[in-house]
């Protein structure tokens, strides 16, 4: 559904005092997407994960290092492996940031974004260009 224009008004006076007030934020919001994970990142929580799967597998397969009829080292191989999943899917690194590389140099990164997504931003622009 379509804005009324007395709510496109309301909008644009909005966009305008969030660029004016903190425009580094606003082109983190405009930029919208989620890092991705950095490689580097990403194989440290891989890793970590495997080494936990050995410690857990370890730590039940050894009795010799249970601690008072506990596998305290299969607790903390499963800790690892929490970890290394955690850093794998949320670590996020600038080298990887498709927003940042298509704000820094928007003539260079022309293919990918969608028709619909380059007509957005170019109306969101002009409008902001002429006030």
């Amino acid at each position: 559904m379509p804005l009324s224009e007395h709510e496109q008004r309301l909008l644009d006076q909005i966009e305008r005092a969030l660029y004016a007030e903190d425009p580094k934020f606003a082109s983190n919001v405009r930029g919208g997407r989620m890092r991705s994970p950095s490689r580097r990142r990403r194989l440290q929580g891989v890793a970590l994960f495997v080494l936990g799967l050995v410690l857990l597998v370890v730590g039940a397969a050894i009795r010799s290092l249970w601690v008072a009829d506990f596998p305290i080292v299969s607790v903390l191989g499963f800790l690892v492996m929490f970890t290394g999943a955690i850093v794998a899917i949320f670590a996020r690194g600038k080298d990887s940031d498709p927003a940042a590389a298509e704000t820094a140099n928007p003539q260079q990164s022309g293919g990918g974004k969608s028709s619909l997504a380059q007509r957005m931003e170019e109306r969101f622009r002009r409008r902001f260009e002429e006030r």
